[in-house]
């Protein structure tokens, strides 16, 4: 027995039952008018219908849980979601399209844009400021791929991709995609989305020079002069952070076009900041990713420029 005996991960009906309890916990509601009356929606049965299928006797139209989600127009068994959610929310490093696809038998293509909608659902787009009174907050770039048409160099970061990495110790993380490293690119997103009573963690670099006027405090370490801890002071979550996050793209994804960087932090920012050391195990974070599908839609020449959804 283990966790992926569970029903869902096998059978339609128990995929679509768990799945409607998560996003219609109180009961059905019609994503084309939004009737939510109880009485007013009947379940279609019949030998040919659909597993799932619902319909609205306020505005006569037919619907499933899926509508209105990254799940709609697929034709994936909803079980076979289940499947590769769990395996990328449990996955610490991630895992790769060729893994999925040769596990649940899908073509690769099938299984790429399978994990870009997993991807979208785990954005989270909280806007609420990190951080507060008497917490840290650390803030480090990193350099990550190569930018497309850029010539390959032994050393240095401009012929890289640029992320910009907040963790608040002991809480979440976000990261961004941004053009360079400047203070006109890093600043503005550290103001956005760190609140004013934080305390500012950062290395020595420049971009951070006129911080402390933002925050409660701002502290740095010079890495140049071999300092990387002075008491409380240092980056060190953060660079743990990307520790995991860089081997997760070498050593998993290994390449990543820079048209698709940004769904693959949302990824591991939703892995960290819904980790074990916060309370939530893999079962839990299955379970957060899968409620994350609803109001977003993923084409597939959205994702890849080619072809249709």
């Amino acid at each position: 027995m283990n966790v992926l005996s569970e029903p869902h991960f096998h059978n339609e009906e128990a995929a679509f039952e768990r799945l409607e309890a998560i996003v219609w916990p109180e009961g059905p509601v019609c994503p084309k008018c939004g009737n939510c009356e109880q009485t007013r929606i009947t379940r279609v049965t019949g030998a040919t219908a659909r597993t799932g299928l619902r319909r609205c006797l306020e505005c006569k139209k037919q619907f499933t849980v899926k509508v209105g989600t990254v799940f709609e127009s697929s034709h994936v068994p909803l079980h076979k979601w289940w499947q590769a959610a769990h395996l990328l929310a449990s996955s610490k490093k991630g895992i790769s399209a060729h893994q999925l696809h040769r596990t649940l038998q899908v073509q690769y293509k099938t299984a790429w844009f399978m994990f870009h909608r997993l991807r979208e659902a785990m954005r989270s787009g909280d806007l609420s400021p990190m951080g507060g009174e008497g917490k840290h907050v650390e803030v480090d770039e990193t350099y990550i791929g190569r930018l497309k048409g850029a010539p390959k160099k032994r050393g240095g970061g401009a012929h890289k991709n640029t992320v910009v990495t907040l963790v608040e110790r002991g809480g979440i993380a976000r990261s961004f995609h941004v053009d360079t490293a400047r203070m006109g690119n890093v600043m503005p997103i550290v103001r956005a989305n760190i609140a004013k009573e934080s305390a500012l963690m950062t290395d020595e670099s420049g971009i951070y020079r006129r911080a402390g006027q933002d925050f409660a405090s701002h502290e740095f370490v010079t890495h140049s002069k071999d300092e990387y801890v002075r008491g409380d002071v240092h980056t060190n979550t953060v660079e743990g952070y990307y520790s995991i996050f860089k081997r997760g793209m070498k050593g998993v994804y290994q390449h990543c076009g820079e048209q698709h960087l940004h769904r693959y932090l949302a990824e591991f920012d939703f892995r960290y900041s819904n980790r074990i050391a916060l309370g939530v195990d893999d079962n839990n974070r299955t379970v957060r990713a899968m409620a994350g599908i609803v109001g977003k839609r993923l084409k597939y020449r959205d994702s890849s420029g080619v072809g249709a959804a």
